[in-house]
């Protein structure tokens, strides 16, 4: 246990200090914040640092065996009416607990938190239910993409201007670090349900319909709620030890009820299966008991630690970046923001990995992680020309999903289902909780309207991995085939079949 915590600790470093080397680099250089405030930054980085290790090896011990426990045995019943059922129950339970989500709900003014959990929450457990259906039914997966993102683009003409960009967050935010691992889990049993050998696109493509469905959710919401006021991002006064210990004891405080309360409806589910079916032995239930406490932990200390001190610092620096300088700072520290945290996570370092081992080097890990780190660096970079123009998502999202999305029909099926998951791998904890209070700092500062211009910074980090590796499938395609010709071999064969190759390990975002 002490090795996979130090693994963990390892690993949730990586994500953080970069952002700690470009608040350093900023404080000494164009936007200074006062001495208390950049030491309780630190302090607060270091904290986080611990509950995001906690958090993800209670994720890994606790909550993906359960996941699989109950997945397991709802498709093993062969009930549809069950199967539908349960999945939907824990879409909606799993996202609830959702550290990124539980922060965006807090960060919209005049919509109560909860109203904006439970939909985007319910949104998921349509999204899980649907991607059942396509397992069964044997759906291709851009068809169904294709239908949910034009019904999104629709809804977009239709919902208030304020709600647009926070629609296209809430998907690339309810992908976390706990609903991806379990959906993938959840995804293997699924796949099991046919009788025939299921492909590997039917256990892919389960998070790309959980990222697009809360966005559908959200925009519906936002043809009868509208955000008002400004950023809801509180930065306290810090002038001493005392005041920050002051801070994080209320913070913590305020976090152990709140995340009781979130994690409780996917512990109760369990706890009905396992007494009516599952009936696992007593040193499964103790790890996964220790586990839960690991998550629980994690997750107050994640949260605490983000609304203290992580999110006001960054709201500070982007107030005072613009504040000394030109608003067009911004896409250039956005672009070395960007390219630092897709650089250093440690979720696609796997990426890379599945990549290459399905094109069986065909393409280097080495070059798709440059492009990942330089189109994500691009994807923040222009999510700051927004907060400086106020230029709509849509501009941006519009185009850059089309593309993808005709890029499905020149892709291998396999490809094209682990770039549309791949949306997840990008947008990490540090989006939400640094990228996103820096651009509302720096819009307010400005005197835009956050809401239309901040919100979505996360949604186009989501988009550009899957731009990205779309291009590489369309690289790797076109290659075959050249190859293949080349060696006077059918026009239909390539020299590798990417959706024969073994399945590649998933890990969680």
């Amino acid at each position: 246990m002490l090795k996979l915590l130090l693994d963990k600790l390892k690993e949730s470093s990586s994500s953080v200090i970069p952002i700690i080397l470009l608040v350093l680099v900023l404080n000494f250089t164009i936007a200074q914040l006062p001495l208390w405030r950049l030491f309780f930054f630190l302090v607060s980085a270091i904290i986080m640092i611990i509950g995001i290790a906690l958090f993800n090896l209670g994720v890994d011990i606790s909550l993906i065996p359960i996941g699989e426990h109950v997945g397991s045995s709802v498709v093993k019943s062969r009930k549809l009416t069950l199967i539908v059922l349960v999945t939907f129950l824990i879409g909606v339970f799993i996202t609830v607990a959702e550290p990124d989500l539980i922060l965006l709900a807090a960060q919209i003014g005049g919509v109560p938190d909860p109203v904006v959990i439970f939909t985007v929450a319910i949104g998921v457990g349509l999204a899980i239910v649907l991607a059942f259906m396509r397992i069964l039914f044997r759906w291709r997966l851009s068809y169904v993409l294709i239908g949910l993102y034009t019904l999104a683009m629709i809804l977009s003409r239709f919902t208030s201007i304020n709600f647009l960009s926070i629609a296209w967050e809430s998907g690339a935010v309810s992908t976390g670090p706990i609903l991806v691992p379990f959906v993938m889990a959840l995804g293997l049993g699924l796949a099991s349900i046919r009788g025939d050998k299921a492909t590997h696109e039917d256990s892919f493509g389960l998070v790309a319909l959980t990222l697009i469905s809360p966005i559908i959710a959200v925009l519906i919401l936002g043809v009868f709620f509208s955000p008002v006021g400004g950023s809801t991002i509180a930065a306290a006064e810090v002038e001493s030890l005392a005041d920050i210990a002051r801070l994080y004891k209320s913070g913590i405080a305020a976090q152990l009820g709140q995340v009781a309360i979130a994690l409780a409806p996917i512990l109760g589910l369990f706890a009905i299966f396992q007494v009516l079916k599952l009936r696992l032995r007593p040193r499964a239930l103790s790890k996964i008991a220790v586990g839960t406490v690991y998550t629980y932990l994690g997750l107050v200390l994640f949260l605490a630690s983000a609304n203290v001190g992580f999110m006001p610092a960054g709201y500070l620096l982007g107030s005072l970046l613009v504040a000394n300088s030109s608003p067009w700072v911004l896409p250039v520290v956005g672009l070395v923001m960007g390219y630092l945290v897709v650089s250093a996570e440690p979720a696609v370092f796997v990426l890379k990995r599945q990549v290459e081992d399905a094109t069986a080097g065909a393409i280097s890990g080495k070059s798709m992680g440059l492009a990942l780190s330089v189109g994500v660096g691009l994807s923040v970079a222009l999510a700051m020309v927004r907060v400086a123009t106020g230029l709509s998502v849509l501009y941006f999202v519009a185009p850059g999903y089309i593309l993808a999305l005709l890029l499905t029909f020149v892709v291998p099926k396999l490809f094209s289902a682990i770039a549309f998951d791949s949306g997840a791998v990008a947008s990490g904890p540090l989006a939400a909780t640094f990228m996103l209070p820096f651009a509302i700092g720096a819009s307010e500062t400005i005197g835009g309207n956050i809401f239309t211009d901040a919100f979505g910074i996360v949604a186009l980090v989501a988009l550009f991995p899957v731009i990205t590796l779309q291009l590489f499938g369309a690289r790797y395609a076109l290659r075959s085939r050249r190859l293949a010709h080349e060696m006077e071999l059918p026009a239909e064969e390539t020299i590798i079949d990417i959706d024969e190759v073994p399945e590649p390990a998933q890990t969680p975002d």
